[in-house]
């Protein structure tokens, strides 16, 4: 009969899984890690100095993200005025990773994304997570980002930290650490 389930977006096999998502999840479990710690961003040295999404994954599944992410931002601009809260920008992004996971003639995102920013109201940096699944994207919390950080030292790091470089948030915008401030914050860890 054959494994009919793999291909199909919307068909649950017999154990409950959809797997066009068990596929994209595999897909950002093959990609480079990316760290978010109390909106200290750590990841491979291509960070931007302004609103910042990193990911886990697939490059080109990304770059099709963060073209639509600059779109909804732009878009949003033009019309209130004003820019984009991290809030919107997540809820927005989420709806788009969810039209893939649930079209027909596309496949899901294989990628997971962290996006950053910095709250205005209350003053406070956010930090969310979505993954390929698309459960609504949430925030991370302190215990759970030094556990994941632990998790993911201890489970998949091989680079050289030279490799890497560290963005943090504060209420005038996101500023890069040089190498030494990064070992500096992962030390107060």
């Amino acid at each position: 009969m054959g494994d009919h389930y793999g291909f199909s977006l919307t068909t649950f096999s017999p154990s409950g899984k959809l797997m066009q998502i068990e596929y994209a999840l595999n897909a950002v479990k093959n990609g480079q890690p990316s760290v978010g710690l109390r909106v200290i961003l750590l990841c491979d040295d291509k960070c931007a100095h302004t609103n910042v999404i990193l990911f886990s994954g697939m490059g080109p599944d990304f770059r099709i993200l963060v073209k639509r992410a600059r779109k909804i931002a732009m878009e949003y601009e033009l019309m209130y005025g004003e820019e984009i809260s991290t809030t919107q920008l997540v809820s927005d992004m989420a709806a788009v990773m969810q039209e893939y996971t649930q079209s027909g003639g596309v496949r899901p995102f294989g990628v997971s994304l962290l996006i950053a920013g910095w709250d205005k109201n209350p003053s406070r940096p956010l930090l969310f997570q979505s993954d390929p699944s698309v459960s609504f994207p949430w925030i991370l919390k302190k215990i759970f980002c030094l556990q994941f950080v632990i998790f993911l030292y201890l489970t998949s790091f091989t680079c050289h930290w030279n490799n890497y470089s560290g963005t943090i948030c504060d209420a005038s915008g996101f500023h890069r650490l040089t190498k030494q401030q990064v070992k500096d914050h992962l030390g107060a860890l």
